[in-house]
């Protein structure tokens, strides 16, 4: 499982938006850019102060975030 203790919340940074090791990317960032289809390889050459386990635990973040939503049964 990836180190989600990347994943940091600081208000007045980004909105108080989920950012990666204190940097002001936020995991929305990298997530669209991975739907934009760009690699990680592409991703960590336009941002190299990235990490591939920053990217890692930016899809573990959501992941768990999705998981722990509720869903509503149809009735």
């Amino acid at each position: 499982m990836p180190d989600l203790s990347r994943i940091t919340l600081e208000a007045g940074k980004r909105g108080g938006r989920s950012c990666i090791r204190g940097l002001r990317i936020t995991v929305y960032d990298v997530l669209a850019m991975l739907a934009d289809d760009m690699s990680e390889a592409e991703i960590l050459e336009d941002y190299p102060e990235l990490e591939v386990a920053d990217i890692r635990a930016c899809l573990a973040f959501a992941a768990q975030r999705e998981h722990n939503h509720y869903s509503l049964a149809v009735q």
